[in-house]
C-alpha cells in the first residue's frame, strides 16, 4: 500500500467503508495518523471491525474536535442533489474532504525518488465512456512492451492499495466524474479526456457541473501533456484551454474518431478504420484497425487514439504500439467477443447501460441480433432509431422490455423475458454474417446485481450454445 503523506499525529475521519474507504483508512493509519471509520451500513462496519479499524458515528457527534479532514467513498454525494449529512457537519465544523485520490496524488511521490534513474509518472484518464478500454489499452502497450506499469482507479485495485513506486514506473489511472470533482491534489503528468454525454446529471447538478468536474484534472492537475477528444463542443473548448497555458512545445495532442484533423498541431485521428498521426502538418504514421478483434467500432479507435497517443507521449515508437493493439483482447462486457460458430458472432457488451454506449455497439457491428432491455433509463432507447438499420431483430429482456418494443419502429422484435430465452432464439435464428450483440441501453438492476453478472449469464449462455 501506499502510506498517506501529511497527517502523522493528525486525526482523520473516513466516511463509507467499501473497497476505496477501507483502503484509505489503511493507508492514512500507515502513514501515522489516528483514523475514526463511518459506514451507513451495519454490514460494512461490521467488515471495518474485523479488520481492527476504529468505529465512530460522526452523525451523531456534536463536536468534530480534533479531525483535520474528512475522507469521502466516491459514490456519496458531497454538493448535488445534495451533500449527505455527515459532509454537511464537515463544512460546518470547518474540516477539508477529500477522497483517496487526492490522498494519492499528495503521497505517491517520496524522498525515495531521488535515487531513481527515471522518476515514476502517471497516467490518468477521464471520460463519459471509453475510460477503462482506454486505459487498460495504454497498461497493456506498456507492459507488452516490458515497461514497469500499474493499472488502479476506476478500474482493478484502489490507488492507495498500490505498492510504492519502482524506478520508472508509470501508473495509469481511470478517473470518473465522482473522483476528479471532489479530490484536493491532481498532479498527473499525462491526463486524457476521451468525450462528453450525459450521465450522472443529478450528481453533477447538469451538463455544465459533469463537464467542470472531468477538466478540473486539467484546470487543477496541470499535466505536461494533455490528450483531448476533439468530437465535442467540450473537448474543443478544454484543448484551446490548455493550449494556451502551456509555455511552449506541444502540450496538446487531439484525438478525433469522427474526422480528419487538420492544422499543425500534434493530432491523431481515426477514419475508416485507419489511425494516422499528424505532427507539423506531416503525417508520420498509420495503422489499419480493421482486423484488431479487441478494438471493434468507431468508439473503440477513439479508445485507441487516446491510447497511442499516451504511449507516444511515453517514448514508445509506432510500430511497437501497432504490435501491441494486435494482441489486446479487449475487456469483459465492452464489446468483448465471445466466440464464432458458423460465420456467427457472439459479442457481450453488458457495459453498455444507456442509449448513447448502445448506440456506439450497434454501429460496430451488422446484421444484428440484438439483445436489449433491463431497468431502462429516461427516454428509453428513443435516441437509438438513427441505428436501427443494422439490426436484424431485437430481442428483449427484463423490466423495460415493453417500453423498448414501443420505441423500435419498424425494427422486428421478440419480447423474450429473460437472457436464457433471448440467447437460444437468437442464437437459432442466426445465420452466418449475424452478429448476436449484447448491449442493453439500461441498467441492469432490475434482474442481476451489477453489468458483470448480466454480462457472465450472456457469456454462460452463449458457452452453453456453442458446446452443443
Amino acid at each position: 500500500m501506499i502510506p498517506v503523506r501529511g497527517y502523522a499525529g493528525h486525526m482523520v475521519a473516513v466516511l463509507g467503508l467499501g473497497r476505496t474507504g477501507l483502503s484509505a483508512a489503511k493507508s492514512l493509519e500507515a502513514g501515522g495518523a489516528e483514523v475514526l471509520c463511518w459506514d451507513d451500513s451495519a454490514e460494512a462496519r461490521a467488515k471495518a471491525e474485523e479488520q481492527g479499524l476504529r468505529l465512530f458515528d460522526l452523525s451523531r457527534a456534536d463536536d468534530w474536535g480534533g479531525i483535520v479532514a474528512l475522507i469521502v467513498s466516491p459514490g456519496i454525494p458531497h454538493l448535488y442533489p445534495q451533500p449527505h449529512p455527515t459532509i454537511r457537519a464537515a463544512y460546518a465544523q470547518g474540516v477539508a474532504v477529500d477522497n483517496d485520490i487526492g490522498l494519492f496524488f499528495r503521497s505517491y511521490a517520496t524522498e525515495d525518488w531521488n535515487a531513481f534513474e527515471v522518476i515514476p509518472r502517471v497516467v490518468a484518464v477521464t471520460g463519459s465512456n471509453g475510460k477503462s478500454t482506454t486505459a487498460a489499452l495504454i497498461h497493456h502497450i506498456l507492459e507488452d512492451n516490458g515497461k514497469p506499469t500499474q493499472l488502479a482507479g476506476n478500474i482493478g485495485r484502489g490507488v492507495l492499495d498500490l505498492p510504492p513506486a519502482r524506478d520508472g514506473e508509470i501508473v495509469v489511472l481511470e478517473l470518473s466524474s465522482y473522483q476528479t470533482e471532489l479530490a484536493r491534489a491532481l498532479s498527473p503528468d499525462c491526463a486524457v479526456f476521451l468525450n462528453l454525454s450525459p450521465d450522472h446529471l443529478d450528481r453533477h447538478g447538469g451538463m455544465g457541473g459533469y463537464f467542470a468536474a472531468k477538466r478540473r484534472l486539467f484546470a487543477e492537475g496541470g499535466p505536461e501533456r494533455s490528450i483531448i477528444g476533439v468530437d465535442e463542443v467540450e473537448g474543443q473548448f478544454l484543448a484551446n484551454q490548455m493550449r494556451e497555458k502551456a509555455d511552449g512545445g506541444e502540450p496538446v495532442i487531439q484525438i478525433s474518431a469522427a474526422r480528419k484533423l487538420s492544422g499543425r498541431d500534434w493530432s491523431v485521428f481515426a477514419r475508416r478504420g485507419f489511425l494516422a498521426e499528424w505532427r507539423k502538418g506531416k503525417q508520420v504514421a498509420s495503422i489499419d484497425l480493421r482486423a484488431i478483434d479487441g478494438l471493434p467500432g468507431a468508439h473503440n479507435h477513439q479508445n485507441a487514439c487516446a491510447a497511442y497517443a499516451v504511449c507516444r507521449t511515453l517514448g514508445l515508437g509506432p510500430k511497437a504500439i501497432e504490435k501491441s493493439f494486435a494482441s489486446f483482447k479487449g475487456l469483459p462486457h465492452r464489446s468483448q467477443m465471445i466466440g464464432e460458430l458458423g460465420g456467427v458472432k457472439f459479442v457481450n457488451d453488458s457495459k453498455a447501460t444507456n442509449a448513447d454506449s448502445a448506440a456506439k455497439a450497434l454501429q460496430a457491428f451488422s446484421n444484428i441480433r440484438w439483445i436489449a432491455g433491463g431497468l431502462g433509463k429516461e427516454g428509453g432507447i428513443k435516441s437509438l432509431a438513427p441505428y436501427l438499420g443494422s439490426v436484424t431483430k431485437a430481442y428483449l429482456i427484463g423490466h423495460s422490455a415493453e417500453e423498448f418494443a414501443l420505441q423500435l419502429g419498424e425494427t422486428p422484435y421478440e419480447i423474450c423475458g429473460n437472457m436464457k430465452t433471448a440467447v437460444a432464439h437468437a442464437a437459432a435464428s442466426a445465420v452466418s454474417g449475424d452478429t448476436v450483440l449484447l448491449a442493453p441501453a439500461a441498467a441492469s438492476f432490475d434482474q442481476y446485481p451489477n453489468f458483470e453478472k448480466r454480462g457472465e449469464d450472456f457469456v454462460a449462455c452463449v458457452t452453453a450454445f456453442l458446446d452443443t
